[in-house]
């Protein structure tokens, strides 16, 4: 009886209901959108790549490191030799090692130059290899290997000419035009940037760069310098030991980081922006809750009729103040589910959006921790915000309590009674 009572009431006041309900659906979808995106933003990185044990460049910021070399973010501070590259390789403890060399672009997509070792020993997310979709990897200088993202974006396929730049921004004035490239694959797509990249030999970069060397054969192609090299090693108990000797490397200034500590130092980076975001959007949230309640209370003075009826049907006020309690509860159980179905919209008609606009990977939404405990302190903040209008009903319905008519006088003028 409860239950009907309350929704049909909601129902006489639709159209100030369904303010309530949308104010506290667009809070929620806000609140909860942050949340999902905070987590794939973690997962994004995290996946990016695995199985590596250490990532050496330059000596410099570790986070800065991690950024250009895995995630194209930015730019080295300067380059590694080729022959510290190989020495270090060629140390007992290293079971293998992917050279990477960027500074080149192509139509604002970075370069890399790389081997054969990247295809082979490359894992991003669960340990996953990459595959490739269409093609074959590269095998002489002038063949480039496209990411998912950059084929599917510039709708490249395999046997397509393409001329790289040097830099990288969106628009250059150096094109290699001298030089272009031959498309002989495309990989599969990952959700990490490697979608988002061109890769190439490091014979080829060599090549636009200097020129073909004296015998002019891709064997004499060797490159002077490479931008950063990962390291996967032959026992995870060399690890700390190998940082030590790279750390120390006499030839020039070098630094290996665990890339799971760097990641560490990016999410405390991060940190400051996510507490402000959230903060934000649960200040919009308990918003939209004050709103329900001023909505509330302004209804008071109007159902004060209707709080009469049901007080002469025999209703106590305990029952009028959970009645306005279960009111405040079904528009916030509507506008969560609303809320839900937006951001399940999102998703669906946005992933691909962000995807290509920001290399973003957005899975599906799991209402599953902290959106968890979102959704529930919603319902606790609402049942505080009910209790202003709850007690305002309550003490209305006492002072609806009928009163006993008084005794009329007769006609010799005595009460009766």
């Amino acid at each position: 009886m409860l239950l009907e009572l309350a929704g049909k009431s909601l129902w006489n006041r639709r159209g100030s209901v369904l303010l309530c309900v949308l104010s506290i659906a667009i809070s929620l979808f806000v609140l909860l959108g942050i949340e999902h995106l905070r987590q794939q933003t973690k997962a994004n990185f995290t996946r990016a790549v695995s199985g590596a044990d250490l990532i050496v460049g330059a000596r410099g910021g570790e986070l800065n490191l991690l950024l250009y070399s895995i995630f194209r973010i930015g730019d080295a501070s300067n380059n590694i030799s080729w022959n510290s590259y190989q020495a270090l390789a060629g140390n007992p403890a290293v079971a293998w090692t992917i050279p990477l060399a960027l500074g080149d672009s192509h139509r604002g997509y970075r370069v890399l130059g790389t081997d054969a070792s990247y295809f082979e020993h490359y894992r991003y997310g669960q340990q996953q290899a990459l595959e490739l979709a269409a093609g074959s990897i590269f095998q002489e200088p002038l063949e480039v290997v496209l990411g998912h993202e950059v084929a599917r974006k510039l709708d490249y396929q395999p046997g397509a000419r393409i001329v790289i730049a040097h830099g990288t921004g969106s628009t250059s004035f150096s094109n290699h035009d001298q030089h272009p490239f031959t498309v002989t694959g495309i990989l599969a797509a990952t959700g990490t940037p490697v979608d988002q990249t061109l890769h190439v030999s490091l014979e080829s970069l060599e090549l636009i760069h200097q020129g073909w060397p004296g015998s002019g054969t891709s064997d004499s192609l060797q490159p002077a310098s490479i931008t950063a090299f990962i390291v996967g090693l032959t026992s995870r108990i060399q690890t700390f030991r190998f940082q030590r000797q790279v750390n120390t490397w006499s030839d020039e200034a070098l630094m290996a980081v665990l890339p799971g500590v760097a990641l560490t130092q990016l999410w405390r980076v991060m940190g400051v922006v996510e507490q402000s975001l959230f903060i934000i959007s649960s200040l919009v949230l308990v918003a939209a809750m004050l709103g329900m309640t001023t909505m509330m209370l302004a209804s008071m003075r109007e159902r004060r009729g209707e709080i009469a009826v049901l007080r002469a049907m025999g209703a106590s006020p305990g029952f009028i103040f959970l009645g306005v309690q279960l009111e405040a509860v079904i528009i916030t159980a509507v506008g969560v589910l609303l809320g839900l179905g937006l951001l399940l919209a999102a998703v669906a008609f946005g992933g691909e959006l962000l995807l290509e606009q920001f290399g973003l990977y957005v899975g599906a939404v799991e209402l599953t921790g902290r959106a968890g405990l979102i959704v529930v302190a919603a319902f606790l903040v609402t049942i505080l915000c009910a209790l202003v209008p709850g007690i305002s009903a309550y003490r209305i319905s006492l002072q609806s309590w009928p009163a006993m008519p008084e005794p009329a006088d007769n006609a010799d003028g005595q009460r009766t009674s």
